[in-house]
This record gives structure tokens, sequence and C-alpha cells, in this order.
């Protein structure tokens, strides 16, 4: 399975993508690292915590629980993890291994930001989002009540460690929330990806290994290509936020609680193509094709209960507006976006209520 280059003025990574790699963890920790604390959730830990204890035998670990939940990603936690890593001999010879899906991913790499001032992070991502989305990059950060990841930091890891076999273990739901990441990735830079979706969706409900290996594989690619041309996200990175901007505001809206971060992102995508074809241009067929393949992978919990003037009123807090200014990512085309500012509010309106009547529920 390939490799992909990370290339940052920070430094340069590798994203691996490789069956049973987590047992080579061990080759990606430094050999004069101090103690290797491995912060994860009870129950990967359980799934599978003896490999990777298996591969950094020998070494000084110890391992943090997160008690896991987006609306647990908060400081109070990222305080809790420091110090535990106080009270155990941490210091700035030690490392962090980040062991778990999104949450965890980008607990654990803000936690290796700040602590000392910045220790290294190896990533080894769980779910299928956080290995084709959040491990990748170096965006780490916690929640605040008015809005998701306000507070954070960019560091990149040194090695991002992918495991498809992983995934064998992840529940339905965690597994669609994941796909419609790569679904993203397909629509704002690679129409091929995206066709694949539409052409094998059996399989990729099945988690064939042959069709699962390769829309990981290109879901990495256009991450590290991203990341390694704008790292902190001052022009092209921010194309990466498709479906986000608005499906932030559905997880703030509903605590956090309701809905898988992947799950939101579809939403998300949905009123993001809605809103393209008032705004930029985006062909009313290609809308619904869009929309129709987002739904085909669903449904997301219900909706009910949720309003559109509410969502709208959370855009202003996000943190991709800019100057008062909200910016949305909004396709031209499958596999091309753009970046618009100034839409008027009746049309983002009637997007995000158009999407509230159309996106597939439970």
């Amino acid at each position: 399975m390939p490799s992909f280059r990370v290339a940052t003025p920070a430094h340069g990574y590798d994203a691996t993508i490789e069956r049973g790699v987590l047992r080579r963890a061990a080759e990606f920790v430094p050999p004069r690292a101090g103690t290797v604390f491995v912060v994860t959730t009870e129950d990967v830990w359980r799934l599978h915590g003896a490999k990777l204890a298996g591969a950094l035998a020998g070494r000084a670990i110890r391992v943090l629980y997160f008690p896991g939940g987006e609306d647990r990603k908060r400081m109070a936690e990222v305080e809790a993890l420091a110090d535990q890593m106080i009270a155990a001999g941490g210091d700035r010879t030690s490392i962090v291994v980040a062991f778990g899906g999104g949450i965890v991913t980008d607990l654990g790499g803000f936690l290796a930001a700040i602590f000392m001032r910045g220790i290294p992070v190896v990533q080894i991502p769980t779910t299928l989002l956080a290995q084709v989305d959040a491990a990748v990059g170096g965006k780490t950060g916690a929640n605040l009540v008015s809005g998701k990841n306000l507070i954070g930091a960019f560091h990149q890891p040194l090695a991002v460690l992918i495991d498809p076999d992983v995934t064998a273990t992840l529940p339905d739901r965690e597994y669609r929330a994941g796909l419609y990441e790569i679904i993203k990735c397909g629509v704002i830079r690679d129409r091929a990806l995206f066709g694949v979706f539409e052409t094998e969706r059996d399989r990729i409900a099945e988690r064939a290994h042959d069709v699962l290996e390769h829309i990981i594989a290109a879901a990495v690619r256009i991450k590290a290509e991203v990341v390694s041309e704008d790292e902190r996200e001052s022009d092209l990175r921010r194309i990466l936020n498709f479906g986000h901007t608005i499906g932030h505001t559905l997880e703030a809206e509903t605590s956090y609680v309701r809905f898988l971060h992947g799950e939101a992102v579809a939403f998300g995508m949905i009123a993001a193509a809605k809103l393209a074809v008032t705004a930029a241009g985006f062909p009313e067929a290609e809308c619904a094709r869009l929309c129709g393949l987002v739904n085909s992978y669903g449904p997301i919990p219900s909706l009910d209960g949720i309003r559109s003037q509410r969502l709208f009123a959370r855009l202003a807090s996000d943190k991709k507006t800019l100057k008062g200014k909200v910016h949305f990512v909004l396709p031209t085309e499958i596999g091309v976006v753009k970046v618009i500012s100034g839409v008027a509010e009746e049309a983002v309106l009637e997007a995000i209520e158009w999407a509230l009547n159309n996106c597939a529920t439970a």
C-alpha cells in the first residue's frame, strides 16, 4: 500500500497506508524518546491495544484514557491528561501517540502541541473518518460551547499510521461517517473518486478490501497534496472545508451528541450543493447527483426540531468566518470548488431549509 508525503515548512512526514502497520509502530517512534504517552479510549484499547502494546514492547509506555465523545472534547479534558503526564514523569523528551478516532487525534495532537510548549506526536487513527481527515494535516484542537475547534494549534505529527484492518471493527454508522468525508474529497478535487462511489456502492458498503484501500488512498493523497501546498489554511486548504461550514453548526446546535462529525458533514454537503446552484452556477442536475449520492450512503439521525434560523445564527461564530463574512466552499462542477463570501442571507437560509427537508434521515 502507498505512503504519501506531507511536506510543510515545519517538517515533512509520511502518511503510511498499510494493512498491519500498527504492528510496526515502534519504527516511527524516535529511539531516544522518553515516555510514550498513548492517548486513547477504553473501547479502542480493548479492541486494538494489544497490537500496539506488543509493537512498543520494551519502551516506557503510559496509557491515558480519554472518556470519548465530541461533548468531552474540551479544555478541561486536555488539562486532566496533561496533569496525568506530569504525575507520570512526563517531560520534553516524552512523545504522544494519539490512538483513536478523530476526537482523539484532534485532542491528542493538541495536548502534544502545548505540553512543555510542544512535544512530538504520532497519529494512529482507528476510524475511517480520522484516517482520511483528522489525523492528516496537523490540525489539532478542542471545542468551546460556542463552536467546534475554536481552540487549537497547527502541530504536524512525526508520522501518520493508517491500518485499514482496524476499520473491520467499526459499527456501520461510524463507517458511513467516514465515507462521507471521502465523498467530500471526490467533490472538491477528484471526479473519478466520486464516480467510484457511484459504481461501487455495494462493495464499498461491504468493506471489500481492494475498493476500501483505493478510496482511503485517494482521500489521503488529496489531503497530503492540499496540506503540502497550504499548511495553515491561508488559501487552497480551505477547500477541505466543503460541507463543514454548515455541518459544524448542526453539531453545535445539537450539543455534539446527536450527530457524528461525518453525518454533520453529509448534511452540510447537501446544503452547500443547493447553495452552489444559486451562488456558484452549479448545475441543478449535478446538485441532484451529488445529493442523491450522499443520501444513498445514509441515513443520518433525525433532523426533527432543528430550525434553519438557529443554524444560520451559528455561522457567525464559525472559525471560517473572516471579518464578519462567512466563506463557503461551493462546487462549480464535480471535482472543482471555489471559496465564496458575501452570499445573500436569503440564499443561505433557503439552502439550509432545503437540506433539512431533503437529507435522508432515520
